[in-house]
């Protein structure tokens, strides 16, 4: 994706909904390119086109949300990958982040073999040139197009990872990492059995939010990966509490 790409997200993103036109005339490019530039992006199914105009809506779906504070995620993935070595096996959740992860691994690692019960990731990184994909099955939940339920935790009784990545809803500092969907988070906690290390991918915003059901407690987390905008007195549990954080900036989001 190219930077072009990302200022089309993040304009969207704040926007919602903006005509090709103006669009156009705000990146400094022909009508055709932008065109040529949403094609992709509706590929992606990370927008939608409309007659004249281009929309993004953050409903619970995973290429919509993929939009919002993309920079950031992307900095977040990227931090994430670099903690994964060539030739290692990892499991990989469901979220934007876990996503974006996903996709850089798969274009910079060699032979690594991904885990995941994420059937939106599975799709959004099969043209990618490296990476092994390993789809579970389970009960399929078309909005998040996440595969979740016991027939998950079958499947992935037969594989060791050495990390598991997950995106969250929100945070309790007594609790931990929460979600929204308790279906979900059996599952994480089903896959998390089967895994050294556990990782957190979240944007900051997340900590000001606290979700239905718990998903992973803190005692359990090795790593956090979020920006630096997470609040101090948090930070400072984490410290406490021995957990890795990597901070990447805000800036020019």
């Amino acid at each position: 994706m190219t930077n072009r790409h990302t200022k089309i997200l993040e304009v969207l993103s704040e926007n919602k909904r903006m005509e090709v036109t103006v669009l156009a005339g705000l990146l400094d490019v022909s009508q055709v390119t932008i065109r040529k530039d949403l094609d992709l992006l509706e590929e992606k199914g990370l927008i939608r086109r409309e007659h004249g105009y281009a929309s993004i809506d953050l409903a619970d779906d995973v290429g919509k949300r993929l939009a919002y504070h993309y920079t950031i995620k992307r900095r977040i993935a990227q931090a994430a990958a670099a903690s994964v070595q060539d030739g290692e096996t990892v499991m990989i959740e469901s979220g934007s982040c876990c996503t974006l992860l996903a996709e850089e691994l798969a274009n910079t690692k060699r032979d690594v073999t991904i885990v995941t019960n994420s059937a939106f990731i599975a799709n959004h990184i099969r043209y990618a040139p490296h990476g092994k994909i390993i789809l579970l099955g389970g009960y399929y939940q078309k909005d998040s197009q996440v595969l979740v339920g016991p027939l998950t935790r079958k499947c992935a009784e037969i594989f060791f990872a050495d990390k598991f990545f997950i995106g969250v809803d929100g945070f309790m500092e007594k609790t931990g990492f929460t979600g929204n969907d308790h279906l979900r988070a059996q599952t994480v906690q089903d896959l998390a059995e089967q895994v050294r290390q556990i990782l957190v991918l979240t944007d900051s915003e997340k900590f000001s939010h606290q979700g239905m059901v718990g998903l992973v407690q803190i005692k359990d987390v090795d790593a956090v990966y979020t920006d630096d905008k997470i609040p101090a007195h948090i930070e400072a549990h984490f410290t406490e509490k021995a957990i890795t954080l990597c901070k990447v900036s805000s800036k020019g989001e």
